[in-house]
């Protein structure tokens, strides 16, 4: 399984070449998320929803996410990791937030 760092996880979203698709549970995305992601739970996710679309998976510290970026690519899907996941994102400056724009955490 492929994966990329927050930093080019950033630029690669920045610049419109991939889209972040985090697979935690409903209740972990709702205390904070990266700004733009689109929220798919691992068991929901349904590789058809990103044929043709460059993938960034992501969960909280990258177990799922990779779990995600393993079944979108066996189905076809352009799919890489987020290497240590959200926590990795927020540790190295990546904002999180919540649906109504306030600041986002990730629980322990």
């Amino acid at each position: 399984m492929s994966e990329v760092d927050p930093d080019e996880a950033r630029r690669r979203l920045a610049a419109g070449e991939a889209v972040l698709v985090d697979v935690r549970e409903p209740d972990e995305w709702e205390t904070g998320h990266a700004p733009d992601s689109l929220h798919r739970p691992l068991g929901d996710l349904d590789p058809a929803e990103f044929a043709g679309r460059t993938v960034i998976t992501t969960c909280r510290g990258g177990g799922r996410g990779g779990r995600a970026a393993e079944q979108l690519a066996a189905a076809g899907v352009d799919a890489t990791n987020l290497a240590g996941g959200l926590r990795a994102w927020s540790e190295q400056g990546g904002p999180l937030v919540r649906d109504d724009g306030s600041p986002g955490r990730l629980d322990a």
